[in-house]
């Protein structure tokens, strides 16, 4: 016996997740109103947010079981996709990270975070009791995909593949004390990375020292983040009005309908509509701790964890190098920023998490 799906659908979370798109289509609007370069960008965002919520209610209706299924394909397959960035990628902005399809182009390594949480946690729900061998094929499943993102380079994509794992081993673990040593080396491999020469891009090095010295190279490197600061500072209370930033409109700040792109919100809604937007996502984070509380077996409890962990990473990141108060590693804004794939992402995120959710009123007998 089942109650009927409606009675069970989390509405709200799905209406929450449109609304999110379709305002980051206002916000690359607005991003791209005077640069011919990027003014039709919102035109495509639209059709890719008519496409992630048809993408959306697709995965809604998928049984989440499936995807413990068809997880080692999906490993495969992006695992594929993502060496193919390294041999016929194309590049931009001194990252290959891109392959095109016709008019289009496809990023891998973004739906690669969500083919991540369902391998993770298929690999970790395999067994009941999860031990040091099962936490080091965690890892190892991980650094794969991971090193070939790092290589692109994509540290911020990377860094979110790890939080996934972090989230996910929290929960799997079956003694607190694997995790806390799963910390320990991660810990150690991190202060490795950052403390030497050997992984991070020249570029990448000066966003983190330009992070703990933000006056040191307001002309070079620090110029994005002392114009993103300029700009969410300078909207007040109740911003500029949309389309009136004069940070925005008159460029000052780079790749605003990307990686920037809440200074726009900042700038032109003031702290009021950054307020807003954060309580949006707060509706859909609810929403997600929902379906992972209310999962009936470990893989959907692990998955769940992996794509809150996903999102919470991204916002957080995100907004925080925003406003200054973490490095800029170029992650983008969940459902806000210019780009197809990551919004597709997105989407499908959502849609599992309310597959997830749904099937918490299933009756078996």
């Amino acid at each position: 016996m089942e109650r009927p799906w409606y009675k069970s659908f989390n509405w709200v979370m799905a209406a929450t997740a449109v609304a999110l798109g379709l305002f980051g289509v206002m916000c690359i609007h607005s991003a791209g109103l005077h640069d011919p370069d990027t003014a039709g960008e919102w035109r495509k965002q639209l059709v890719f947010v008519g496409i992630g919520v048809f993408l959306m209610t697709i995965c809604a209706w998928i049984d989440y079981h499936n995807w413990q299924r068809w997880a080692f394909g999906l490993y495969i397959g992006n695992f594929l996709l993502l060496g193919l960035v390294m041999v016929g990628g194309r590049s931009a902005l001194g990252a290959q990270r891109w392959i095109n399809l016709g008019p289009l182009q496809f990023q891998p390594s973004e739906p690669a975070k969500l083919i991540l949480a369902i391998c993770i946690a298929a690999l970790i729900a395999r067994t009941p009791v999860v031990r040091w061998p099962q936490v080091a094929l965690a890892v190892a499943a991980t650094a794969l995909p991971a090193l070939l993102i790092l290589r692109q380079p994509d540290l911020g994509t990377a860094l979110v593949v790890f939080a996934i794992l972090t989230a996910e081993l929290f929960f799997g673990v079956s003694k607190m004390w694997y995790f806390a040593g799963y910390i320990a080396v991660t810990t150690a491999i991190g202060a490795f990375v950052v403390g030497t020469k050997y992984v991070l891009k020249p570029f990448q090095r000066n966003r983190l020292l330009v992070f703990l010295h933000p006056e040191s190279d307001l002309q070079g490197a620090g110029w994005s983040l002392n114009q993103s600061k300029i700009a969410v500072g300078s909207g007040g209370l109740f911003g500029k009005g949309l389309y009136h930033g004069t940070q925005t409109q008159l460029h000052f700040v780079p790749e605003a309908s990307r990686d920037f792109v809440f200074t726009v919100v900042g700038e032109e809604l003031g702290y009021l509509g950054a307020l807003g937007l954060i309580a949006l996502y707060a509706i859909v984070l609810f929403g997600a701790l929902r379906a992972m509380l209310a999962a009936g077996d470990r893989f959907g409890v692990l998955l769940a964890a992996g794509l809150v962990a996903m999102l919470v990473f991204h916002i957080t990141v995100n907004i925080g190098m925003t406003v200054g108060i973490m490095p800029i590693t170029g992650i983008p804004l969940p459902f806000i920023s210019y780009g197809g794939t990551a919004l597709l992402t997105d989407f499908a995120a959502v849609g599992i998490l309310l597959n997830i959710h749904v099937q918490r009123d299933k009756l078996v007998f």
